[in-house]
């Protein structure tokens, strides 16, 4: 009779815990599974892994749909690395950057064209006024250049693999839109290829050679890399995006055009490829005040610049805060302890630093079209993941 009472007991413990996990309330987690479910029902995406941090852990992690649906369907896997896009822009770029200034290699003052000559100021119009672009303006996208370049015309012009081209196009023909370090906001890639090549010209390595041996190697991060075409080792675990017109979808090389076309995956606005686990690594790291496992990538003076500062158009260094482009933060959090970024083919990072919290999301929706988006399933994820918090 003790014996069943005891494993009766056991039982009852058992079922009174399984709502709770890791500090997460697992019957409202299956409102976030219903919502990507949903949506991989509705065609906006094939698949996706979603990935919760709680301070040092990983307490949730899990696969829906498949990871590509041409030219045969394979079923999703929690391991699957996806093209991050440009969450590799604070991923890859930002965080090595910050590495410069802390060495004093670099300030965040310092005007652009003290590290690439002939890098042209913003003129005002009216006034023939020259005002410099600086590292700062950069980072917090008030820089005011042009969001991008029309790659089509410009692989006429210069063809392409052109990276110095691309750089000497962007100091000397690209448009700025307004003063830089007013309160304007135009998101461009182009700020974050200038800040690569300012990276190269004072390390004297490539951005992506960089990255990988002073933040992914250094926490371990060993599903993430750029470039993964050129690594058997992990090509297999890569999901695909856009079919091709030889009708095979692109695979182990980066979506985004300038970087894969001119920039050759090495490229200071996309190219990082990663896991959710990875990504959840990555989460912890900065939660942790920019060290994890006995491996530090930032100093905490530095993590506490990432969470206070805020350019008056609501960004931070390198991620998003308060911006009208913030809204993937969801609800429930504090708006203003957030940190968050998106990639174009799908992906998304939110951390919240006053419950050391982190939503990682990864589809692929631009596999099998470049069609459609899921501002809505990011928004509804971590609305749902900061309910679920105990």
């Amino acid at each position: 009779m003790k014996r069943v009472f005891g494993i009766w007991l056991l039982a009852l413990l058992l079922f009174a815990g399984c709502g709770r996990q890791g500090g997460l309330d697992m019957e409202r987690m299956a409102f976030a599974d219903a919502a990507i479910a949903a949506a991989i029902d509705s065609g906006k995406i094939p698949g996706a892994v979603l990935a919760v941090v709680r301070g040092n852990k990983t307490v949730y992690l899990k696969a829906y749909g498949n990871a590509q649906v041409v030219p045969d369907t394979v079923p999703m896997t929690t391991d699957a690395i996806f093209d991050l896009a440009s969450v590799s822009k604070c991923v890859g770029t930002t965080t090595a950057f910050l590495q410069l200034v802390e060495q004093g290699r670099v300030a965040l003052e310092d005007p652009v064209s003290q590290y690439i000559p002939g890098f042209a100021p913003w003129m005002d119009p009216e006034s023939g006024e020259s005002v410099e672009i600086r590292i700062i303006d950069l980072l917090n996208h008030s820089s005011g250049l042009a969001p991008y370049i029309n790659v089509e015309n410009y692989l006429e012009r210069f063809g392409p693999h052109t990276p110095d081209s691309l750089i000497r196009f962007i100091a000397t023909e690209v448009q700025r839109n307004f003063r830089p370090g007013a309160d304007g906001y135009l998101y461009s890639c182009l700020n974050f290829i200038t800040l690569q090549h300012i990276l190269q010209n004072l390390t004297g390595e490539r951005l992506c050679d960089y990255a990988q041996r002073k933040v992914f190697d250094r926490l371990r991060m060993t599903s993430t890399c750029y470039c993964p075409a050129t690594r058997p080792d992990l090509l297999p675990r890569v999901v695909p995006t856009t079919v091709q017109e030889d009708g095979l979808p692109l695979l182990g090389e980066v979506h985004d055009p300038t970087a894969r076309l001119v920039n050759d995956g090495n490229s200071g606005n996309a190219g990082v490829f990663a896991s959710a686990e990875d990504l959840a690594i990555f989460a912890k790291t900065l939660l942790g005040g920019g060290a994890y496992r006995g491996a530090r990538i930032l100093s905490k003076e530095t993590v506490e610049q990432l969470k206070t500062y805020r350019a008056p158009n609501g960004r931070s260094l390198g991620l998003d805060a308060e911006s009208t482009s913030s809204g993937l933060k969801g609800e429930g959090f504090n708006p203003h302890t957030v940190l968050c970024h998106t990639g174009y083919t799908g992906t998304s990072m939110v951390l919240d630093f006053e419950t050391r919290t982190a939503v990682i999301l990864l589809a692929h929706r631009v596999h099998p079209q470049d069609k459609g988006g899921i501002a809505d399933l990011r928004k509804t994820v971590s609305t749902i993941v900061a309910s679920a918090l105990k």
